[in-house]
């Protein structure tokens, strides 16, 4: 019982989420890499992407959701990156305190934490909104690159964070 409590007095919260932060960053790229081999969305559905389809929804002009910066000749699509980053980085730093307190959502080395973000995000919240299609009208292929999208990218998340308590202890 003693070393539990120690344990929990030596977490620091702004330790967890500056590890989360990095951590989301870092898998966020990985997500982007695993979409590139595995695309959730056909070529119609990507004209324009969840995150742009989201922007739009909240008033954003749809040439600022689609503007985009050229880089070696690809237009790379700034405004949706800056949400991808920004949910990645928000919900591995709220995992990187909520497996403190519930190691639980380390289950599978935090893939079940990816999984369920994907089911609360893609099959739940944005089917209700209207940004993405209800869960029945969306193709397997895209079931399948984001289920297996999130596990990984929750995996990386948890990777990067243990990697980083380990360099403080």
């Amino acid at each position: 019982m003693e070393a539990l409590n120690m344990a929990k007095q030596q977490f620091s919260i702004h330790k967890a989420l500056a590890a989360g932060a990095v951590a989301g960053t870092v898998s966020g790229l990985v997500k982007l890499g695993w979409e590139n081999i595995l695309p959730p969305r056909t070529p119609a559905r990507d004209a324009t992407n969840p995150p742009q389809q989201f922007l739009e929804q909240l008033g954003m002009p749809a040439e600022l959701a689609h503007a985009t910066f050229t880089y070696n000749g690809h237009e790379i699509p700034w405004t949706s990156l800056a949400i991808h980053f920004g949910f990645s980085t928000s919900l591995a730093m709220l995992y990187a305190v909520v497996r403190h307190y519930i190691p639980l959502a380390k289950l599978g080395k935090g893939t079940a934490w990816g999984l369920g973000v994907w089911s609360v995000a893609h099959l739940v919240a944005m089917p209700a909104i209207g940004t993405v299609p209800k869960v029945q009208d969306q193709p397997m292929e895209e079931h399948v690159s984001e289920a297996l999208g999130h596990a990984v990218w929750n995996w990386v998340n948890e990777l990067v964070i243990e990697e980083m308590e380990n360099d403080k202890k």
